[in-house]
């Protein structure tokens, strides 16, 4: 069956491991394997390992981020020889763009990337869905390699557009399809982000305590629509907030206060759910940051929504 190489930086180790998850249904199927170096065992020669696979894998996938084009090691030694082998018809190499970067300046700016249209990963509404994209990319390319290896009387593996898998050739970059989204699946994408909002401010508080001596954050949950965070200097209160599902008294998004209260009368800013014709994504009023960027012209995604509610509460303990 096809192998599949993955070419990352280790600063991204998270998201590859969110990627092979979602490629357990091929490995199931018997339709790929995978390999990565944390896959080398205690007492191998680390360089020859990788460049095993570098040299033998039939499908590379380069894990495009900032960090990935910053490392010398994945952009002169993995990518470069991966593109040659590509460019051989040896392998089928992948771009798969996991964070905003300029990668369209790389040599593998050329190749037809994923998810659709370059779209990086961690810019999705729902990261599956995202992820689900790169799956039916390397599911395309290993079965175009099976239907090859069926053919013995040739090595060579055709440069394919790994999306749709049509021959090469001129083609219009306008292919997306409008979604739409009904009442269910924003109240349902609303429910998700405060569940993930919760997540994340009872782990940062956790984590801001252990990296800050004399600093406690306390993170308590009220119930299945409210949540209350405080951080501590010294034993002082610096900063307080609660954040709620509002009722509809002043709208029915995800709303921030300063303090702590059990009333939905009042807030500092408001993040609600709207749409686009490709996703769901969160827009803030833009009452605590008017002329942020990231205030109301801004498409947030759970994690932008989260961490725009985390800067408010660090306010306090950043101003000089």
């Amino acid at each position: 069956m096809p192998t599949v190489f993955f070419s990352y930086s280790h600063v991204d180790e998270a998201l590859r491991d969110q990627l092979e998850k979602q490629l357990a249904m091929l490995k199931r199927q018997g339709v790929i394997e995978t390999w990565h170096d944390r896959r080398i065992g205690a007492g191998a020669e680390i360089d020859r390992v990788i460049n095993e696979h570098i040299n033998n894998d039939d499908i590379i996938l380069l894990l495009v981020s900032p960090d990935f084009l910053a490392s010398d090691y994945c952009y002169d030694v993995e990518m470069k020889r991966a593109l040659e082998r590509h460019d051989r018809g040896e392998a089928i190499v992948i771009p798969v763009i996991l964070r905003p970067c300029d990668w369209h300046a790389a040599p593998f700016g050329r190749l037809n990337a994923t998810p659709p249209d370059g779209k990086p990963i961690t810019k999705w509404a729902d990261r599956d869905e995202a992820f689900l994209e790169v799956v039916k990319a390397v599911r395309e390319a290993a079965t175009q390699l099976e239907r090859q290896a069926g053919d013995v009387t040739t090595s060579r593996i055709e440069n394919i557009s790994i999306q749709g898998g049509a021959l090469p050739g001129p083609r219009s970059s306008n292919l997306r399809i409008a979604k739409t989204f009904s009442e269910r699946d924003r109240d349902r994408f609303k429910s998700e982000t405060f569940e993930y909002m919760a997540r994340f401010f009872e782990n940062s508080l956790s984590e801001l305590g252990k990296r800050n001596p004399g600093i406690e954050g306390h993170f308590r949950r009220v119930d299945a629509n409210r949540f209350f965070a405080a951080i501590y200097q010294n034993g002082v209160a610096k900063a307080r907030c609660t954040i709620f599902i509002g009722d509809g008294t002043l709208g029915d998004g995800i709303c921030y206060v300063n303090g702590e209260t059990t009333s939905s009368n009042s807030m500092n800013e408001s993040l609600r759910v709207e749409v686009d014709d490709q996703a769901m994504f969160l827009r803030s009023m833009g009452m605590a940051f008017p002329i942020r960027s990231h205030g109301g012209e801004q498409k947030l995604s759970q994690e932008g929504a989260a961490e725009l509610y985390w800067e408010l509460l660090m306010q306090p303990l950043q101003r000089r």
